[in-house]
């Protein structure tokens, strides 16, 4: 063991021995530097970008620190990194949940860290599972962001873009937190090990087995060692059943280095995607076999539904949904069969990608062409100064014209109009393929009159 590996290590050892193990595990492991922390070396690196961002901000190169979301599965270090970077850059923290905020409880925290302030004291703001804010709650936020009052950190295990106000988003930088490797999870494990000064009582095979069953949660990892370690008696080594008897779950019986959990998922979507229903069956089942949760399998049907099989069969994806439906209904192993039915009938259909290439596509054009207006014969006009500014003209019902189709413009104004879904020949994409070509070809004429 290095040098550097033991000197990060010896105030956890510390900490292990003052408390005499009273204290759970992942706190008395919980790191004392962003050195310390394991598996974010993106974020935390020696070019990282919060790293890089303290640094400017402890130089004076950056005169205030960016309000920040740090998004990422649990278990990652989240809010483990917002109470450091607190530390480093010298900051009062103040820790809240989401669950317990109160409107009642703002305006005098708003008032605390304005007062701070003004003796130049920064205050960070950590809000724990940021995305159970309401909006209201987010809003109240705003002015204190804007007057710089304090630094609000946020943790969410949600995608931001989802969960979050714009107008909050647009006031911090995203930070993403990776799950943990299995390389990161196991140098936790080894922490631990050492820390205590014993080894987990597992062989190699079962250790693999309970990295993979962490799914890169480093908490969650701490959690089975030290339940492990509390089972223990005298100097015995748990069998994988005594293990599975213990942490009260079954282990999933992957190989860590060939065929685990992500490699597994990945031949069932890819053998679906290539619309071959024996290879698919025969990875639903190993990872069955292996312990996997039937839910997270479904999840995932569900999405090859729309990625892969598309609008060329758009009944499929309700029928997805069904049979995640009926595995809630029925459990394991009845509902299992509904699962299985569907990655049949998912494999033998037939295969579009093409709304998800469109997709993709939409969401770069909108990224590179920012906020433009829709034109104004699409904006509703519920007021005077709305229709006087021509909202709502020259719009054309298309219900009231012929075929229900008016071929009116519906792109801003400077955007000229875009090709993003291009419908494949198969299924039912070969009559809406059909359809759009002829709504196409008369807008195309439209604009050519209009010209």
């Amino acid at each position: 063991m290095t040098d550097l590996f033991q000197n990060a290590l010896h105030h956890s050892i510390m900490n292990v021995q003052a408390a005499n193990m009273r204290r759970p595990l992942a706190e008395l492991l919980r790191p004392k530097s962003l050195l310390d922390v394991i598996g974010q070396e993106k974020l935390l690196g020696e070019v990282g970008t919060l790293t890089r961002a303290i640094e400017n901000y402890n130089d004076g190169r950056a005169t205030t620190l960016k309000n920040m979301i740090f998004w990422g599965p649990p278990g990652t270090g989240k809010t483990t990194v917002a109470r450091l970077v607190a530390g480093m850059v010298k900051a009062r923290f103040v820790a809240l949940s989401a669950m317990d905020v109160t409107a009642a409880m703002l305006k005098p925290l708003f008032a605390e860290t304005k007062h701070y302030a003004g003796q130049g004291q920064t205050t960070i703001v950590f809000i724990d599972e940021i995305h159970r804010l309401n909006r209201a709650q987010q809003d109240a936020f705003l002015p204190a962001l804007e007057d710089g009052s304090l630094v609000c950190i946020g943790a969410t295990t949600e995608n931001p873009s989802f969960v979050l106000s714009s107008a909050l988003l647009s006031r911090a930088q995203v930070m993403v937190f990776e799950p943990l490797s299995i390389a990161a999870l196991s140098q936790m494990l080894e922490r631990a090990e050492y820390a205590l000064e014993k080894p987990l009582p597992v062989d190699e095979n079962v250790r693999g087995l309970l990295l993979n069953m962490a799914d890169g949660d480093g908490r969650y990892v701490l959690g089975l060692a030290e339940t492990l370690w509390s089972a223990q008696k005298s100097d015995e080594i748990f069998t994988l059943e005594q293990v599975e008897t213990i942490v009260q779950k079954r282990l999933p019986r992957y190989d860590k280095s060939q065929d685990g959990h992500y490699n597994l998922i990945s031949a069932l979507h890819k053998s679906i995607r290539a619309s071959d229903p024996d290879a698919a069956l025969y990875y639903f089942a190993r990872m069955l076999d292996a312990g996997e949760d039937p839910r997270y399998i479904a999840r995932r049907l569900v999405r090859t539904a729309a990625e892969d099989v598309g609008l060329a069969a758009p009944a499929i994806l309700q029928q997805a949904m069904a049979a995640q439906q009926a595995f809630v209904l029925l459990g394991s192993p009845e509902g299992e069969l509904a699962l299985a039915n569907l990655v049949v009938r998912l494999a033998t259909a037939p295969k579009s990608n093409a709304v998800y290439v469109a997709y993709k596509k939409a969401r770069i054009l909108a990224k590179e062409t920012g906020s433009l207006s829709p034109p104004l014969n699409l904006l509703n006009a519920p007021t005077k100064l709305m229709k006087e500014l021509g909202y709502g003209q020259e719009y054309q019902y298309d219900h009231d014209t012929p075929h229900a189709f008016s071929g009116q413009n519906c792109w801003p104004e400077g955007l000229t109009p875009q090709i993003l879904y291009e419908p494949t020949d198969r299924g039912v994409e070969a009559e809406i393929s059909e359809r759009l070509n002829e709504f196409r070809a008369y807008r195309q004429k439209l604009l050519g009159a209009s010209s």
